[in-house]
């Protein structure tokens, strides 16, 4: 005890003389929120030297060569300088937490309040970093769990209870699947909460003989919750609620390995991942794809994956003038039209977020009429499907109102409507085309299609839309629509 209260008596009285405190202070604890409520975009090697260089290496850099070179100054630097530092880095270490970037107004802040502390307040630095560290140990508390769930994470709920991975395909067309973000479905979009005529975009696809499937849904809410369903083809139900954020690992089931992937690859497609943002790429997945838009190297470590936007239309007609020999798919993703604000903090109301999304809807249309028709030219044979995530959200203020229970039916189908239309090769649907009603069934209807082996259609998954809910009702995931489509409110043991 003596030894402690004399190290703790001698860091009070002159912290400067202990850099590597000093570091800690300052990193510790932005590092343990950061994993904490962002874990599945940085749960890398890389990513892990990326930040232990950045929030301990560059303080203790700073702090020792501070230590070093400026021993003759007087007591007044040495306590002045260190403390600046010290909270500089802590408070822009939460900013690049926040927001994966420096903000100028937030960072001009930031340095205000350092200059403040370091003016009137260095006496008492001993104490703030002491402070600081209280809150690392806070926050090691909540890191723990996260980071134990994460990589104790089981993949049994991805197993298919038939032999549809080893299948083979009877018919072999080229398979574009395209995602436009946040696209609600045409049977919504002019009623409810939208109120817009869109016939010009359905008029459009009528046109280049695409089959519609009105009332389609999503099963889940977000784009990494619906895709992981989709491609893995079964529901996880957000993991039985276990993260209220992001469902784990869901960039490597839907990147790195899936059962579509697995069907594609055993029928020898090529497969091609090609996306506006690399939003799917930022925590650098194992690529399973043969070939991506996107190269890692062109990806920062710091990044929510919304650094650079990419048109696919250039990367799509490449890719399908080569290996002509080899059939191939396709994952296309659009960001557009999107949906509104996520929280109540970022939202301009629901009028205003009506307004945006119908902005964005008018450019999704032109996009989508491009990648359509460089298809149709050059691949006239091809199974095209276009299905979006999730709805808009349109009529809410933001996002996660549906995070509230609620049994309002124009709720409901705003975040959960999507566009659902298919271009069958010689214009054929087949006669089971009618399951076709949610994501998680998508891709094992069309491989029952694929192969003539109406067997696969004997596992369909359940068509329920699930969302978390953690007010209004017991935290949880709710079935709020049934597989007909009806609402309901239903909890997922």
């Amino acid at each position: 005890m003596g030894k402690r209260q004399t190290w703790l008596s001698k860091f009070l009285a002159a912290p400067s003389k202990y850099p590597i405190v000093l570091a800690l202070a300052a990193g510790l604890y932005p590092i343990f929120f950061y994993y904490t409520n962002n874990y599945s975009l940085i749960n890398t090697a890389r990513h892990l030297s990326f930040f232990v260089a950045l929030f301990f290496g560059l303080p203790w850099a700073i702090f020792f060569a501070f230590r070093l070179f400026f021993k003759s100054k007087s007591p007044q630097v040495k306590r002045r300088i260190p403390a600046f530092f010290n909270v500089l880095f802590f408070l822009a270490f939460i900013e690049l937490c926040l927001y994966a970037k420096l903000q100028w107004v937030f960072t001009m802040a930031i340095l205000a309040v350092a200059l403040l502390v370091a003016r009137f307040f260095s006496q008492h630095l001993g104490r703030i970093a002491l402070f600081q560290l209280l809150l690392a140990g806070v926050a090691l508390c909540f890191a723990v769990p996260v980071i134990y769930g994460q990589l104790n994470y089981s993949e049994h709920w991805m197993e298919q209870p038939d032999d549809i991975t080893e299948m083979s395909f009877q018919k072999r067309p080229n398979i574009y699947f395209i995602q436009p973000d946040g696209y609600v479905n045409f049977s919504e979009i002019n009623k409810g909460n939208y109120q817009f005529d869109n016939s010009d975009f359905a008029s459009f696809l009528e046109d280049k003989s695409y089959t519609m499937y009105p009332d389609a849904r999503s099963n889940y809410s977000t784009t990494l919750t619906s895709n992981s369903s989709i491609f893995s083809m079964k529901h996880h139900y957000y993991n039985n609620g276990y993260n209220f954020k992001e469902r784990m690992n869901a960039r490597e089931v839907i990147i790195s390995d899936n059962a579509v992937l697995k069907v594609l690859k055993r029928n020898k497609y090529k497969t091609h991942y090609l996306a506006e943002w690399a939003y799917l790429l930022v925590n650098r997945p194992e690529m399973g794809y043969d070939a991506c838009n996107f190269n890692y190297d062109e990806i920062p470590l710091l990044s929510t994956g919304f650094d650079e936007i990419r048109e696919v239309e250039p990367s799509l007609s490449k890719f399908i003038d080569l290996d002509h020999d080899q059939s191939k798919f396709f994952f296309i993703e659009l960001f557009l039209p999107g949906h509104i604000a996520t929280n109540a903090m970022e939202s301009t109301g629901k009028e205003k977020e009506r307004e945006w999304w119908i902005s964005n809807l008018k450019t999704a249309n032109e996009k989508l009429k491009t990648l359509l028709s460089t298809i149709q030219a050059k691949d006239p044979e091809a199974l095209v499907v276009i299905m979006s995530d999730h709805g808009g959200y349109v009529g809410m203020d933001y996002m996660q109102e549906l995070r509230v229970k609620t049994q309002d039916r124009d709720k409901l189908y705003s975040g959960f409507s999507t566009i659902l239309a298919v271009k069958w090769p010689d214009n054929k649907a087949p006669k089971f085309d009618k399951e076709l009603k949610t994501g998680v069934n998508l891709f094992r209807i069309l491989f029952a299609y694929l192969g003539a082996d109406e067997r696969y259609l004997e596992h369909l998954q359940d068509d329920g839309s699930y969302h978390l809910v953690n007010e209004g009702a017991p935290k949880g995931i709710y079935q709020y629509l049934d597989d007909a489509g009806k609402v309901v409110f239903k909890k997922q043991n």
